[in-house]
Formats: structure tokens, sequence, C-alpha cells
């Protein structure tokens, strides 16, 4: 089994896409998570092109979230689209970057990210509340590359 297959348990790894469920119930916003062993690229750059090929771009308001983490470099970035990024406040990435890692400092991955995903589905779901016509544009499950 690999490193990024045995990150979280198959307890935590659903308890985070329950997380994703949850912080997106009312909101049109989009989160995921994607876990790989390592990149050779800058963290920022890789998570780009991770959002990129997960089509995170594409959400019609362009509200997507993706949390991206490199286990061996023990990297994560938090890229929002266009759109959360123009709302949220100028350091509201880097604060809850901080509380993230403070669990994965404790090695507690599981609750490092739920409170990072509930943190960004709060701030999704007050500039861009669940409408009528909203659908879930994107999958809740964990990427793995």
């Amino acid at each position: 089994m690999s490193k990024v297959e045995s990150f979280l348990s198959t307890a935590d790894e659903k308890a985070v896409v329950e997380a994703i469920g949850i912080a997106e119930k009312e909101t049109s916003g989009e989160i995921r998570v994607h876990i790989e062993q390592s990149s050779s690229k800058v963290p920022f750059d890789r998570a780009l092109e991770v959002f990129q090929e997960l089509k995170m771009s594409e959400t019609q308001l362009q509200n997507g979230v993706l949390i991206y983490l490199a286990i061996q470099t023990k990297s994560f970035v938090i890229c929002g689209d266009k759109g959360i990024n123009d709302v949220v406040e100028a350091d509201f990435w880097d604060k809850t970057k901080d509380i993230m890692q403070a669990h994965f400092k404790n090695g507690d991955f599981k609750q490092g990210l739920i409170d990072g995903i509930l943190r960004a589905g709060e701030q999704l779901k007050k500039y861009f509340p669940w409408q009528e016509n909203d659908i879930n544009e994107l999958s809740n499950e964990i990427s793995k590359g």
C-alpha cells in the first residue's frame, strides 16, 4: 500500500468526504481535497495544476476551493478560484492554513482537513448561498495522485 493510500484510514477518509458534503450543503461552492506522494514542482504551482486537472476552474461562479497535500515534502496549499478569492478577507486562506497546520503538526490530518473544509464552507455559504437550481458540480471524493 502506498503512502498516499495509507495517509488517511478508511474511516478518516469517509469523515473528510462527509465534511465536504456538510460544507457544500448550503452553497453552490465546490471543495476538493487532493493528496499525492510528492511533486518536483513548487507546491503552489502543482496545486494550481491539480486545480485545472480536476476541472475546478470550470465551476459556474468560480467558487471552487482545493486543499492540496504532498505527503513526502510535508507541504500543503489551499487554492481558491477567482470568485471566492475576490470576496474573502485577504488573509483568510493563511488563517485557515494556520488552523489546519496546528492539527497537522500533532499528526491529526483528519481533523486538520475537516477544520479547513468547514471553514472554507462557511465563507462559501456566506458569499455563494445555495440556490434552487444549484447542482453538485464536482465529486466530493478525495483525489489521489
